[in-house]
């Protein structure tokens, strides 16, 4: 590590509150002592209130009233960091080989007492998700770094019910993750409007001599959501969508990222939701079928008729499936 790496370890290693030895930060650091004394000199020298103790229990230690720099963590700073650095990392985070080093130095500039309480933490806390691919971290390094400059980049982007892929040049105003999948919400020059893209549609992706500017106090998650899920402000085209069943099913339901946006009314036994007749009969049913018997439909009848429907398409799929 560099000199100034160094000094700052020695620093976060002091801001324990214990004292510590030349001989144990020489051995923390895997430097020379000779070299920790110097670097103490030069700390001290820079105004750190560094107290040297001599004898059997001395070393080195800071002034109980020394300001700490924000650059210090306290132990459950730290813990609380390392732990959010593993959701990060679960969902796939853009400079993942930054994160590691920051955490590292994180566990390593740390006491003993503080390495064991630490590892407790994170070993008693684990983040399941599904990993994404390998290929979307440089899109995503260049997504946030056009973000950040606000530079223009060009990009080959294929939609769902595209064979091919097409060029456009967009304008990223922000990334966004949800439901494990990650988007740029950006304005698009081939379409003259803000929409957002799936980073994992993106095949190619390339820096361009333009700038913009972000439109004040954009927010890339509101209008992610906004675009998501419907305007429940008009519900002149809007139904009553009831289902009874048991109450570990209608929590799964109720917090649905779909359906919880719509539901309006919850007992123990019910559940009363209020949507779009279009998308009622068209998306809710395929939500609610693997619950099986589970859930109960109360009304409207049409969408019973929708279930049996298409439980009899797969009925009659997969007999037809059977005799061939």
């Amino acid at each position: 590590m560099s000199k100034h790496d160094n000094m700052l370890a020695i620093l976060w290693m002091l801001n324990s509150g214990e004292k510590c030895t030349a001989k144990h930060i020489s051995e923390k650091l895997e430097i020379h002592i000779r070299t920790v004394y110097r670097y103490i000199d030069a700390l001290c020298a820079s105004g750190v209130p560094i107290i040297s103790d001599t004898g059997h229990n001395g070393g080195y230690s800071l002034l109980h009233n020394f300001i700490k720099s924000p650059l210090l963590f306290s132990i459950d700073e730290k813990k609380t960091l390392l732990q959010a650095a593993q959701f990060a990392k679960e969902a796939g985070y853009p400079s993942s080989e930054t994160l590691d080093s920051a955490t590292s130095k994180l566990k390593r500039y740390s006491n003993q007492e503080q390495e064991a309480l630490l590892s407790n933490h994170l070993t008693g806390l684990e983040v399941i998700n599904r990993k994404g691919y390998p290929a979307l971290q440089p899109v995503l390094q260049e997504l946030e770094y056009a973000v950040a400059k606000e530079w223009s980049v060009e990009i080959s982007y294929r939609n769902s019910h595209e064979e091919h892929s097409s060029d456009r040049v967009i304008d990223p105003y922000g990334l966004v993750n949800w439901n494990n999948k990650w988007y740029t919400t950006a304005f698009c020059h081939l379409r003259n409007e803000i929409r957002r893209f799936r980073v994992d549609r993106i095949m190619n992706i390339t820096r361009t001599p333009l700038s913009f500017k972000r439109p004040h106090e954009f927010s890339a998650r509101s209008f992610f959501m906004k675009n998501l899920l419907p305007d429940v402000a008009d519900q002149s085209e809007f139904i009553s969508f009831i289902i009874r069943g048991r109450a570990e099913s209608l929590d799964d339901l109720c917090i649905h990222w779909f359906l919880e946006h719509h539901l309006q009314e919850r007992t123990s036994t019910q559940a009363i939701f209020l949507m779009e007749e279009k998308t009622l009969y068209t998306h809710i049913p395929y939500i609610i079928l693997p619950y099986g018997k589970s859930i109960q439909v109360i009304e409207p009848q049409r969408l019973k008729n929708k279930l049996v429907e298409i439980a009899s398409e797969l009925m009659e799929y997969y007999q037809d499936e059977h005799v061939h």
